[in-house]
């Protein structure tokens, strides 16, 4: 197993790496971890099992010991460049599997036996194309060891896999589904590694934000967790997708259980076109479906989300520059943008319209609804940017401030001009803000860090 942490953890009496206990055991069965610098990790846990375009069924309680020592592979996906230009190859070394239905829990090193940390489950993002729980680039060992928080990151089913279900032969929203079956996994396990399963926050980015927001209009959410943290989630082409829907899933008609996993991969590009032609939402065209279990008819999503509001806190924001992430995508305004006085302009006419309409509006109505529903809401802006770079305050900039894993953010190409000091300098401030919230500790009326993080309290 490769190592990723590279500080060294603290002591305390009665602690998990004091006595050596690098076991755990949880009503699932034995678990064996390992020791990694500050932190003790268990990875790729496996929390559910389905077969292809089956629902997620929790697995079995096991007796032998699990030796939880290697990363959760990756849902099967197609490369993304840009993205992985952008964002330093976001995978790494991950290998890929259907079977990847797992998750990971990383605890401090010097946590009591009996301690009951706050527990924060994140929800990777990736257009519900990309990514996994597990990709270096989420490395929570930052995060846990200064904050003093278990992090359990979680990979779940993307793209044809998981999300473009007709609701017959392929149910639809298995994604959604594997999520809510690992936040139940974690409400009965996680007080055997020393958290608390009373005080859960998802957090999630992009995709996952978007996943978070929809998991809290189920009947479940407020089971599931306490407090959200929303980034960045596209709301604003959330709905209105059942054309694009039903248009994909005829595209998608020749993709049976039958095929290799190649052939079905091979498939999704031919679906993803079907769905370019709606607009904005064809930039992600896969992802959750309304009037398919868990979620409630598109007519009913609001007062689903009005129902739990009380009982859900919530911390949503997004980045001021969003779109500056996916203009490169758009070869038609090349030639524009390059030009003198008028690509500039023309740039951040197209970025702040964009942002927008995917994100800033329908956030903040999500905020303002959610306060008048009975719930708390924050609303927060990141405002970061390397300096000089042409990504600016871009899409998931945040996440490298977040997961400080230097190697795995070393060649992104939306850092070029940043100093790895800098980031490590707001990363722990913004790191704080996350944990307190999921502390419960109250945020000030306007939980600011000065060149990272603008926020305000709603109502």
């Amino acid at each position: 197993m490769t190592s990723r942490a590279t500080e060294e953890a603290g002591t305390s009496s009665e602690t998990f790496a004091r006595s050596g206990k690098l076991s755990f055991d949880p009503p699932c069965g034995p678990v064996e971890g390992w020791a990694d610098g500050p932190v003790i990790r268990a990875t790729g846990i496996p929390y559910a099992r389905a077969a292809r375009f089956a629902l997620p069924e929790p697995v079995e309680d096991w007796v032998i010991p699990l030796s939880a020592t290697q990363w959760a592979p990756a849902c099967p996906q197609q490369p993304v460049p840009f993205l992985d230009e952008a964002l330093g190859g976001a995978l790494g070394a991950l290998v890929q599997d259907e079977d990847c239905q797992r998750l990971s829990v990383t605890v401090p090193a010097n946590v009591a036996v009996d301690e009951a940390l706050p527990v924060m489950v994140w929800i990777h993002g990736g257009s519900y194309v990309s990514g996994a729980g597990d990709a270096p680039c989420f490395d929570p060992a930052a995060l846990v060891a200064e904050q003093r928080v278990i992090v359990v990151s979680v990979t779940y089913r993307l793209g044809l896999f998981g999300y473009l279900g007709d609701g017959a032969g392929k149910p639809a929203n298995l994604g959604l589904l594997d999520q809510m079956t690992a936040f139940r996994w974690v409400k009965r396990n996680i007080a055997a590694f020393g958290g608390n399963p009373s005080n859960v926050t998802a957090f999630g980015q992009s995709a996952g934000g978007d996943a978070i927001a929809h998991i809290m209009a189920t009947e479940a959410a407020g089971s599931l967790f306490r407090r959200a943290i929303i980034q960045s989630p596209p709301l604003g082409i959330a709905r209105g997708r059942r054309r694009m829907n039903a248009a994909m899933s005829r595209a998608a008609a020749s993709v049976t259980a039958n095929m290799t996993t190649a052939e079905v991969l091979a498939l999704e590009p031919v679906v993803a076109r079907a769905g370019a032609r709606f607009g904005l939402r064809g930039a992600m065209p896969f992802g959750t479906q309304y009037g398919y279990a868990p979620l409630p008819a598109e007519a009913e999503i609001e007062a689903a989300w009005d129902a739990v509001a009380p009982r859900i806190e919530v911390l949503i924001g997004h980045t001021a520059e969003e779109a500056r992430l996916f203009l490169p995508t758009i070869s038609s305004l090349k030639p524009w943008l390059g030009l003198p006085i008028i690509g500039p302009l023309l740039r951040r006419l197209i970025v702040g319209i964009v942002t927008e309409a995917v994100y800033a509006r329908a956030i903040r109505r999500f905020a303002r609804r959610h306060v008048k529903a009975g719930g708390r809401a924050h609303l927060y802006t990141i405002t970061w940017a390397a300096p000089g770079n042409p990504f600016g305050s871009a899409h998931a900039i945040e996440l490298p401030v977040i997961f400080a894993n230097r190697r795995a953010w070393q060649n992104a190409s939306f850092l070029e001009g940043a100093a790895w000091s800098d980031l490590d300098r707001h990363g722990r401030a913004l790191r704080k803000v996350w944990a307190d919230f999921a502390r419960g500790t109250n945020l000030s009326e306007h939980a600011d860090i000065a060149g990272v993080l603008s926020s305000r309290r709603v109502g």
